[in-house]
């Protein structure tokens, strides 16, 4: 657990929905509404941390609970005794403000437990979930996806008593049957008839009457007509003339509007075109100059609409829900019912090794099913889509799309703008490159844009940039060198351009302090210092004062009276050099 008193820092100075903490005064003992956070943080991604003894109403004061002893005893309790499945909290006193404070991590718990609910109110009652700063009962709907997503669903195989196998469409079973003969696995399948390879791929399957019907995933992967059986499997188009999705002052509602039905491959082929016909082209500024490009990248586009449709929830609640593409003058957003599923969450989708289907039976349909005019199958089910998706995003110079996971659902938002245009490579150039990797002066590029706050994930997916610390260690580098400013801590830290950086954006250009100057200035009027008297002396974070240390001392203006790394005793002073130099007017890195 991270430093109890940073984070009670934290949560006075950016509230409790950007730090992922429930604040409790507990000041008479452990209040009864703890059973509803404890629920709701185990359920939530990421989980949260309790804090007993701080009055929120007070800007988080410390209050001395009467026994804090027995809080984290009833608190531990209560995890374990009250909860189903039963917690276990990472519980620790922490002295703050002269007060005993009880703080208590709460992990979220796998996908196959939840939902985590009050016993004395039933799972249906009993479950919450985190809501910026609240809690929020699930609805039965939300309870039952996540009963449902505990083990590997299998509503995507079942027979679908109504239909026959004339519902199959010939030429696409043909072409599945010989691809399946000549394919990968040839040796399981060459000398095997066409009805024993679509049983075994489960395209038919025996129903209640001892008959074969085709399947809900024999159907979606290569039926006539399936929306005959199921009207809402299909997908729609909507394309506003405002980034509200309101009438524009013309009064025209949609831009362009579609209802598309068919087989999967046939709407996935379709849902691109209509979004293709609806972009225009834009510009990119390159080392090798300036390239139109679409609006969207095509195979980004491609793996999108694919995931929505492969990964869609198919149980009986919810196919009465369509997927949905929705275009903005200033995004493009596509849904599907269903959140995530199995060992994947938002902050890990692309991650090499993670990958989970929902679907299993239809995707493996899909590797061997061509999408109609097209020399390739509908996906290839290695969990490379998301992976795809960035690569091509980032090729094109564009941010990654947002992605956003509910019980119920799933969005992937693609914004509409080019990073490295020719007006943001000129505001790198001022704000000062030098020192600055690629993929620092790419999540800057993406900050600006919107003024888009940045995580950890979000700048990964950004950059290509597979290891977590790596990340962290470039945004704190950042932080550092005043370009961004961090809110929020631990896995709730969010990064975005400091004021410097952004008056530049916005024409204003506002002088950038001359940290240099003003650390020799202090050291040559006081002497020996230490960094945390220079940081509160100048009012200058913690990774700032350590990068125009280390950058002075590398440039031999000030030295250690300690020689080595650098210790709790460690102090500095201006050398000779220091003492001597003129210092520029304003800092270059």
């Amino acid at each position: 657990m991270s430093d109890g008193v940073e984070l009670v820092a934290a949560l006075r100075k950016f509230g409790a929905e950007v730090v992922g903490v429930e604040a409790k005064k507990a000041g008479m003992g452990l209040p009864k509404s703890v059973v509803e956070t404890l629920s709701a943080f185990s359920n939530t991604p990421g989980g949260g941390t309790i804090i007993l003894g701080l009055d929120e109403s007070t800007n988080f004061t410390a209050v001395q609970p009467r026994d804090p002893g027995k809080l984290v005893a009833d608190l531990a309790s209560t995890a374990r005794e009250s909860m189903d499945p039963p917690l276990q909290p990472v519980i620790e006193l922490v002295e703050v403000d002269d007060a005993t404070l009880v703080i208590a991590d709460i992990p979220e718990l796998p996908r196959e437990q939840k939902p985590c609910y009050v016993k004395s109110r039933g799972m249906a009652h009993g479950s919450f979930i985190r809501v910026g700063e609240g809690d929020r009962r699930l609805t039965s709907q939300e309870v039952q996806q996540l009963l449902a997503d505990r083990g590997q669903p299998q509503f995507d195989h079942e027979p679908v008593l109504d239909a026959t196998l004339a519902d199959l469409d010939a030429e696409s079973v043909a072409k599945f049957t010989t691809r399946m003969r000549t394919g990968t696995n040839a040796r399981i399948f060459r000398d095997e008839p066409d009805d024993v390879i679509l049983r075994m791929t489960k395209v038919i399957s025996k129903g209640s009457d001892a008959r074969d019907h085709p399947t809900l995933a024999g159907l979606l992967a290569l039926g006539r007509y399936p929306q005959q059986f199921f009207p809402q499997l299909n997908v729609t188009f909507v394309s506003y003339p405002t980034v509200e999705g309101t009438r524009a002052a013309s009064g025209v509602r949609f831009l362009d509007n579609a209802s598309i039905d068919g087989s999967i491959p046939t709407m996935a082929a379709e849902a691109l075109a209509v979004v293709h016909r609806n972009m225009k082209k834009r510009a990119l500024v390159s080392g090798v100059g300036r390239r139109d490009l679409w609006e969207y990248p095509p195979e980004a586009l491609r793996e999108a609409i694919v995931n929505a449709f492969v990964h869609r929830d198919l149980s009986p609640g919810s196919r009465g829900m369509q997927v949905q593409i929705e275009m903005y003058p200033d995004r493009l957003r596509i849904m599907n019912p269903g959140g995530l599923f199995g060992a994947v969450d938002i902050d890990h989708l692309g991650d090499e090794g993670r990958s989970s289907s929902r679907n299993g039976s239809l995707l493996k349909i899909l590797e061997d099913v061509e999408i109609p005019g097209e020399n390739r199958t509908v996906c290839e089910n290695r969990g490379s889509g998301i992976r795809a998706m960035l690569a091509a995003l980032r090729e094109a110079g564009m941010s990654p799309p947002v992605f956003k996971d509910g019980t119920t659902s799933f969005q992937v938002i693609f914004p509409n703008h080019t990073l490295l245009d020719e007006e943001t490579v000129a505001w790198l150039q001022l704000v000062g490159r030098e020192g600055l990797t690629d993929s620092q002066c790419i999540g800057l590029a993406l900050m600006r844009h919107g003024n888009d706050v940045m995580t950890n994930a979000r700048y990964r997916a950004a950059t290509g940039i597979s290891d977590s610390t790596r990340a962290t260690r470039e945004l704190q580098d950042l932080v550092a060198r005043e370009l961004v400013t961090q809110t929020g801590v631990r896995r709730g830290a969010s990064y975005s351009l400091s004021e410097y950086a952004r008056s530049i954006s916005e024409g204003r250009h506002r002088p950038r302090l001359n940290r240099r100057r003003q650390i020799v200035n202090l050291l040559l009027d006081r002497g020996e210092l230490s960094k945390t008297e220079i940081s509160d002396a100048l009012d200058l974070g913690t990774k700032a004062t350590e990068h125009w240390l280390r950058t002075l001392k590398n440039e031999g203006l000030i030295e250690q009276n300690i020689p080595g790394r650098g210790s709790r005793n460690t102090r500095y002073r201006v050398t000779s050099k220091g003492a001597q130099q003129t210092l520029f007017e304003e800092d270059r890195n």
